[in-house]
């Protein structure tokens, strides 16, 4: 009789035993049975020590997001993923006080379907004491960590200087000159060097360079100098990075003589400045008249004689069949201004703006020293009488500088008030106008609509020229400021939106939480919804998620 030894071995306590056959056949078949049973029972062993795994080794806080192997889209300098995100403030500047970055941030942005961060910062908060040479590491570590977090949940991490050693949109400014300054070049890609070497190996699937946050009104060549050195200082530490630079005149005009610098570049969604910042202090939006979209485009700015190549007057169409109330919203006058408006050659308002410091007429004073005179913010309105049957109504400075109008309203008795809002858009001349009270499709004629199309035309186009000679495109910074009325946010985004849709371009919104973001927004027009410990613009983000 033939003896059979059947070895055991150690699994999962409490796994029930597999059920084992025997009968006195072969040996190949008696063996082929025994090893058909075994494997089903590993089979079932495993599946019980990976169930256990999950359960009890991985750490409660750890969220599905986590844990799930991510799709990174493919990234090169010719095209760039149709990124959908926001920017992170935490080191914006240096009066943020260092703030680290917030893994409840990449958490919930990846949670609501976004996946990318723009990370703009200011070079002040990682050096030591001052010294732009000296960098200090536990600053740099909060980077690090945002970086890990982007890879935990997802999410791309575009690393911008928003201050740059020599160059910033903010105040203060540098004390040396990025665009001319030898020492400031040398320092700025110093600072981007180390970033190459410290995140080199990171796919740029995962990780990008976005060098100088909007370069003002530079030359190109001047400009092109500088990226190419600091590409060069990036590619010498890590050759496969991905870069892009902002477009010149903040962000709005492409480069196209980098097209054979292997970087990519970044446009803005801030036109027009009147809607993305009404009330905006930082840019002067205070001054901006209440905005509306889609908009006619009738240029607010009457010149004097002082500025006499743009002083010609502003031309309403009637006929005005009924005495007509004319309000003007009077918002900046420049020094001094006479204002008069004539119907049919009649002057039915003649009023002097004298600008100065101090209480007075006018809301805020403002002195411009390098031109040594005053500009006065009155946003008070002004009124005249328009007699009933007026074909023509002229307004025009008769003396002084300039006037900035920011809206004007035309009222028949027993009627609402028809207003048209201005645009601000300097040195653009005034055009005719054409009342139509009634009018189905709106009381105000002029020749140029801005629009989604109009948006298109200035926005798009000159970009899609640059894509063309193969430099990737992106929308860097967006957004509308949470003085602006809501509905004409959401009107005007989604325009931008289906703009950017149709030219497969990404974007990031400024912000995520504040005044442009859909988190904690603070706006007055908006009925927020508790979402996670914050107020939250449904509207806005349904809108963003749908594009």
């Amino acid at each position: 009789m033939e003896n059979y030894l059947l070895s055991f071995s150690r699994g999962i306590p409490k796994v029930r035993p597999a059920r084992i056959l025997w009968r006195p056949a072969s040996q190949g078949r008696r063996t082929r049975l025994l090893q058909h049973h075994f494997s089903i029972a590993r089979v079932k062993w495993c599946l019980c020590f990976l169930l256990c795994l999950f359960c009890i080794v991985l750490p409660g806080k750890v969220s599905a997001e986590t844990v799930k192997r991510h799709r990174w889209l493919p990234a090169t300098v010719n095209k760039l993923p149709r990124w959908r995100g926001f920017n992170l403030l935490e080191k914006f500047s240096l009066g943020n006080e260092r703030k680290p970055f917030l893994e409840e941030d990449f958490r919930l942005i990846a949670k609501l379907g976004f996946n990318f961060v723009r990370l703009p910062m200011d070079y002040r908060c990682w050096i030591r004491d001052g010294d732009w040479e000296q960098f200090d590491e536990a600053t740099l570590r909060e980077i690090d960590q945002a970086i890990e977090w982007g890879r935990q949940y997802g999410i791309h991490v575009c690393l911008n200087f928003h201050r740059a050693p020599g160059y910033t949109v903010a105040k203060p400014p540098e004390a040396r000159d990025l665009w001319t300054d030898n020492e400031a070049q040398r320092v700025c890609a110093l600072h981007w060097a180390m970033f190459a070497r410290r995140y080199r190996g990171i796919p740029s699937e995962r990780v990008s360079f976005n060098l100088i946050n909007e370069p003002g009104a530079i030359d190109h060549k001047k400009y092109t100098a500088v990226v190419r050195r600091l590409v060069a200082a990036i590619r010498a530490e890590d050759p496969n990075r991905l870069i892009i630079a902002d477009g010149v005149r903040w962000g709005t005009e492409p480069v196209p003589i980098l097209n054979d610098a292997g970087i990519a570049q970044a446009t803005r969604g801030y036109t027009p400045l009147e809607i993305s910042h009404y009330q905006a202090s930082w840019v002067g939006g205070e001054r901006f008249a209440r905005p509306s979209w889609p908009r006619v485009e009738a240029p607010g700015y009457l010149y004097g004689p002082m500025k006499k190549e743009w002083a010609v007057p502003m031309v309403i169409e009637g006929p005005f069949r009924k005495a007509t109330e004319l309000r003007l919203h009077v918002q900046v006058v420049s020094y001094f201004a006479k204002l008069v408006v004539e119907a049919d050659g009649k002057v039915v308002l003649d009023k002097e703006f004298q600008c100065g410091p101090g209480e007075g007429e006018w809301k805020k004073s403002y002195y411009l020293s390098e031109f040594m005179i005053f500009q006065n913010f009155f946003d008070r309105d002004y009124t005249a009488a328009i007699p009933a049957r007026t074909r023509q109504v002229i307004v025009h400075l008769a003396e002084g500088d300039w006037l900035l109008a920011g809206e004007m309203g035309l009222k028949q008795a027993g009627s609402s008030e028809d207003v048209l809002a201005f645009t601000s858009t300097w040195g653009r001349k005034p055009e005719a106008i054409t009342w139509c009270p009634g009018a189905p499709e709106g009381p105000f004629k002029v020749q140029n609509i801005e629009d989604r199309q109009w948006l298109w035309q200035k926005c798009i186009m000159p970009w899609k020229e640059a894509e063309a000679m193969g430099i990737g495109v992106f929308v860097g910074e967006w957004g509308a400021f949470s003085r602006t009325p809501h509905d004409v946010t959401l009107r005007w985004m989604k325009d931008c939106l289906t703009n950017w849709k149709k030219a497969s371009w990404g974007w990031a919104l400024w912000n995520f939480r504040g005044s442009f973001g859909i988190l904690d927004s603070g706006r007055d027009d908006v009925t927020y919804e508790e979402f996670e410990g914050h107020k939250l613009d449904r509207r806005m983000l349904d809108l963003l998620q749908r594009y």
